[in-house]
């Protein structure tokens, strides 16, 4: 039993083993004496072995906390088939050894790019140069609390986040601190970082916003051919002969490079071994191999290819994911915006846009202000935050986007209906051409020449009024053969539509006969060219600009067949008619001039060439000055009669 004597600080615990029972009677006997020893435990001795209990207890929980801490700031190593990068890490070496304040350097780039791995490679050739190394997951707020938390504890400075900043800076030493993974452009890094001048931090991000932070940075992108080849060679287990890296060359071509997609196809390579057969499966299966994650790996990289992409483009708002798709039914290269504000501009007919513009029209809408002018602030909200995760790209000096290629490929992918956004960048295509500035260089032919061409071939069924756009596009960049393609098309399209005698069909077919000319199929051309001619003189009379475009380039035809003196006659009636309507000076009538003395030039008319040619040169100097184009090529002809 228990009893407290007149000390409250002594504690009376008697106990024993209990005496023999007593004799028996009628009520029953009386129990023995207790015969075990009475135990005075004092309180203070009481709380000392409690207290020595629990200072045991923590001890081995601070131990825990270390040994945890240890192995969740513990910097792992860089996979062992690394490759390359030579140039970053140099770079690193000497940002780093270069004495002064605080060293911050950023690694930024696309998902998959092989940022982490530079990091670790850099982090173990130089590891002896830091007092200590820590480790960050920054994905998350919650994963940068615990990485600081953890080395409050590693270094029994307090078991909080903020204890563990105040370690980094009171501790006046070269410390590194290795920021990976800070690809959420909403958590605002500086709230995490210490604010010191002295140790060093490494950060890896897809966010080109980072070097925001950085004393220095390098973007990380696709890998040197020679060591593309070798990290696949290394992880696909195979022997570096002659051969094997012939194969391996066109396999990380066709992988653009990209260091997480050459692991991965490695690791399936390695299980097949068959690395010949590789190519022809990846051409018909991209998809599936960029998807599946490979059962072994060299790395702790968690995410496949396209995995990594995803997870990014789940985080975008919906008018950012909305233009990534829309783009990658662009080509992947030479992007801008003047496509879409032109397109924005775009003046439709009286009765309002026919049904398959609806589609474009609320897109632009994302990027229209209160007005329904182009808001260039809104498209750049968008491509900021597409930026953000690097799923495109911005070339600053030349004002033009760019999307990795596996990145278009995957992106188109996530579309459901391919269809709809085909059409709807191929209508926004053509209303740009449409609007376009002849004088604008930021959109010329060659640089839209690629959309237009991917637009074709992935055959986009828009109107045959943007198909005419892609025409004079592909006439405009020399590719005559598909401009005229497309304009006997459209042709067929407005015969039926408009009828043989409507002004746009005989605009059509004067460019058609113009393609058949500059394909060197002069007869074809000819025989267009009668029929438009006959045509606009009964639609629009003889002396209309039009009538005698034509008939000049008929004109041009009797030349190119050589049939001189017809084409002499009719280029002679064009000059006279030019000089009624438009005057002895204007340009086309000196380049009819002009035409018309190589007409007698090819009949051995020499002594009128000539005189004819020097009325047009100085008619030319007049009218465009000495230094002109097209006066110094008349010059160049009289020069060489």
């Amino acid at each position: 039993m228990f009893s407290l004597d007149s000390d409250p600080r002594s504690l009376n615990i008697i106990g024993g083993q209990g005496g023999s029972g007593g004799p028996a009677h009628l009520q029953g006997g009386t129990g023995g004496t207790g015969e075990g020893p009475i135990v005075h435990i004092t309180t203070a001795q009481l709380i000392a072995h409690n207290l020595q209990a629990t200072v045991a207890t923590d001890q081995t929980l601070q131990l825990r906390n270390v040994r945890a801490s240890q192995i969740a700031s513990h910097c792992p190593p860089p996979s062992r088939i690394f490759c390359g990068r030579q140039d970053i890490l140099e770079k690193m070496q000497h940002f780093f050894s270069d004495p002064g304040s605080q060293h911050i350097y950023v690694l930024h780039g696309l998902g998959g790019a092989g940022k982490t791995q530079i990091a670790l490679k850099f982090i173990k050739e130089s590891s002896s140069r830091f007092s200590d190394i820590f480790f960050i997951d920054t994905s998350t707020i919650a994963t940068i609390d615990t990485g600081l938390k953890n080395i409050a504890i590693l270094k029994d400075a307090g078991d909080s986040p903020e204890n563990g900043l105040l370690w980094l800076i009171s501790k006046v030493e070269e410390w590194l601190l290795f920021f990976d993974n800070a690809d959420d452009p909403n958590i605002n890094l500086h709230d995490y970082s210490p604010q010191c001048n002295h140790g060093n931090i490494i950060i890896t991000s897809r966010n080109p916003g980072m070097c925001a932070y950085a004393g220095s940075n390098s973007l990380v992108s696709d890998m040197e051919e020679e060591d593309a080849v070798g990290l696949l060679l290394k992880s696909a287990l195979q022997e570096a002969t002659v051969r094997a890296e012939q194969i391996a060359a066109e396999i990380v071509k066709s992988l653009h490079h990209l260091p997480l997609a050459i692991v991965q196809a490695g690791a399936f390579i390695s299980k097949s071994q068959n690395l010949d057969g590789y190519l022809a499966l990846y051409t018909k299966n991209q998809a599936q191999l960029l998807s599946e994650k490979p059962a072994q790996s060299h790395d702790r990289y968690a995410h496949t290819v396209y995995t990594t992409w995803q997870m990014s483009f789940d985080r975008l708002t919906p008018p950012a994911a909305m233009f990534l798709q829309h783009c990658s039914f662009l080509h992947y290269n030479g992007i801008s915006e003047e496509i879409f504000s032109y397109a924005s501009k775009y003046q439709f007919h009286a009765n309002g846009p026919s049904e398959e513009l609806q589609k474009p029209l609320e897109f632009l809408l994302y990027f229209l202000g209160p007005t329904g002018e182009w808001d260039s602030l809104q498209f750049l909200d968008a491509t900021n935050e597409v930026q953000s995760y690097s799923l495109i790209s911005f070339d600053a000096e030349k004002k033009l986007f760019f999307i990795h290629p596996l990145v278009h490929s995957w992106s188109r992918g996530t579309v459901q209906n391919p269809k709809e956004y085909m059409l709807t960048m191929g209508s926004i295509l053509g209303m740009a051409i449409s609007e376009r500035s002849l004088w604008d260089m930021q959109l010329t032919s060659l640089l839209l020449y690629p959309h237009v061409e991917l637009v074709v071939e992935m055959n986009t069924k828009v109107a045959w009024v943007f198909k005419l756009q892609y025409a004079m596009i592909f006439w405009e960049g020399g590719r005559y053969k598909q401009a005229g393609k497309l304009r006997e098309e459209v042709l067929e399209e407005q015969k039926q539509v408009l009828g043989d005698h409507h002004l746009d069909t005989l605009l059509t077919m004067h460019n058609l006969a113009n393609s058949y000319s500059d394909l060197g199929e002069h007869q074809k051309a000819k025989e267009l060219q009668g029929i438009v001619l006959e045509t606009w003189k009964q639609v629009l009379g003889d002396n209309h600009p039009d009538t005698l475009r034509t008939m000049g380039s008929l004109a041009n035809s009797y030349s190119a067949l050589g049939e001189h003196q017809q084409a002499k006659e009719l280029k002679g009636i064009v000059l006279e008619k030019w000089k009624q309507v438009l005057g002895d000076n204007h340009p086309d009538t000196l380049r009819t001039m002009g035409s018309l003395a190589n007409s007698y030039s090819a009949l051995g008319e020499h002594q009128q060439a000539k005189e004819l040619k020097g009325i047009v040169l100085e008619k030319w100097k007049q009218v465009l000055g000495d230094n002109h184009p097209d006066t110094l090529e008349i010059k160049e002809l009289l020069d060489n009669m």
